[in-house]
């Protein structure tokens, strides 16, 4: 349940303010459709995180309990680091014919490659031996973050102190870095 609760929680806060928030207020304003996009999302970032889990799962078997906890340490200090620079959305990020479901899930997709929440779930899935329960984890602190941008919109995303979140999700990050690299240098 930690798996979850850590995974939930990262993701969720990583979230606010990130690209692909904003590519979800995106296809809110241009579909207004927010079922259809809402269950892109979710199946765009269920086929994207389960992949990152995998790697990370793979990666974690690899890796004595040393150099693990070193390399998700670090990592998780370089997401806090990353988190503080704000995301932004190109207009040309976002398809603009199809049906919401196909668009969202393609876009969804493509924006969650290289993305910080993407990384952050490869970290966790590495740390902990319940992959089912990190992707289960970051899946739902992602849809958390996402579905108030779809179903509210840009209202919402407007009153969101956004440099206040990316700095407690910097915190976040950061402080799960320092407990992963105590746990290397002082076992």
């Amino acid at each position: 349940m930690d798996s979850f609760l850590i995974s939930l929680s990262t993701v969720g806060i990583a979230e606010i303010g990130d690209r692909t928030q904003l590519l979800s207020l995106m296809l809110a304003a241009r579909f207004r459709k927010p079922w259809p996009i809402i269950a892109g999302i979710l199946c765009a970032t269920l086929a994207n995180h389960a992949g990152a889990g995998l790697v990370g799962a793979w990666l974690g078997h690899l890796l004595t309990p040393f150099w693990l906890d070193l390399a998700v340490g670090l990592g998780m200090i370089a997401m806090a680091l990353w988190t503080l620079k704000p995301d932004h959305l190109d207009g040309d990020d976002v398809v603009r014919n199809g049906n919401a479901f196909l668009t969202t899930v393609a876009a969804f997709f493509v924006a969650e490659i290289g993305d910080k929440t993407q990384i952050a779930t490869l970290a966790l899935a590495a740390a902990y031996p319940s992959l089912v329960m990190v992707i289960a984890g970051s899946t739902a602190g992602l849809l958390i973050a996402n579905a108030p941008a779809v179903f509210l919109g840009k209202a919402f995303a407007d009153r969101l102190p956004i440099a206040s979140i990316n700095k407690a999700a910097a915190i976040l990050f950061g402080l799960i870095g320092l407990v992963f690299l105590a746990k290397a240098l002082f076992p």
